[in-house]
């Protein structure tokens, strides 16, 4: 967790950069949102969901655990509740959020144990009968995804790896073609990723995929438990 911090706040910029446009598939997601709701965007990074939500009359808080890409979120919505706070240990009461959602955050979560937490975090944080919104990168249909699930796969065996198995590394090259950062992922199946949910005391409403290689990506609509 601490290296994918520093990592973030080295890439901060250059990923705001690469991030500039918002797909279809992010932008849609935005119609789970109804006015009046309290909405926890958790790993916002630089603020690009809150693009499309600014126009809905909601009370937003985005959340991410880097430093740099939180400022570069002040800077481009002055008018959106930003803090950099750790995912794990949320500052919100019981029952506070209508929704939350999390893109492309719990696969940067070591071990199964943290994951759960992140997930109960978010279960306690959510109002009774509210929906979690997530979206995990679908490592194995796309193809360099398989390749690094091979070699970490391989590397687990013959014991020159600490990861977990389906744990893998990423390269992060900047605009120069150069290396700046390693990003771990946990590659999910479809099925790992409802356990993982249902396990945090979510049942699941709704589960698709969707792009090609290689950005394919994996989304379930879960809800917390009445009281």
């Amino acid at each position: 967790m601490d290296q994918t911090e520093k990592d973030y706040d080295i890439l901060a910029q250059d990923y705001t950069r690469t991030r500039s446009f918002i797909p279809d598939n992010i932008r849609g997601l935005a119609d789970y949102v109804l006015e009046g709701e309290k909405v926890l965007d958790s790993g916002c990074a630089s603020g690009r969901f809150f693009e499309v939500l600014k126009d809905k009359k909601i009370d937003y808080f985005g959340i991410d655990i880097s430093k740099e890409l939180i400022e570069i979120a002040k800077k481009r919505y002055p008018q959106a509740n930003f803090q950099v706070t750790d995912a794990l240990n949320l500052p919100f009461p019981d029952n506070f959020f209508d929704k939350v959602f999390s893109i492309s955050v719990i696969h940067h979560i070591p071990s199964k144990e943290l994951r759960i937490r992140y997930l109960k975090e978010i279960e306690r944080v959510l109002k009774p009968e509210g929906l979690l919104v997530l979206r995990v990168w679908d490592f194995w249909r796309r193809k360099e995804g398989r390749k690094l699930i091979l070699k970490y796969f391989i590397l687990k065996l013959i014991g020159k790896s600490k990861l977990d198995f389906f744990d893998v590394f990423v390269s992060w090259k900047n605009s120069q073609k150069e290396v700046i950062a390693q990003r771990y992922f946990h590659c999910f199946t479809k099925k790992s990723l409802i356990g993982l949910a249902k396990k945090s005391g979510f049942s699941l409403e709704k589960l698709w995929q969707d792009g090609k290689d290689p950005r394919t990506n994996i989304y379930i609509i879960a809800k917390k438990q009445p009281l």
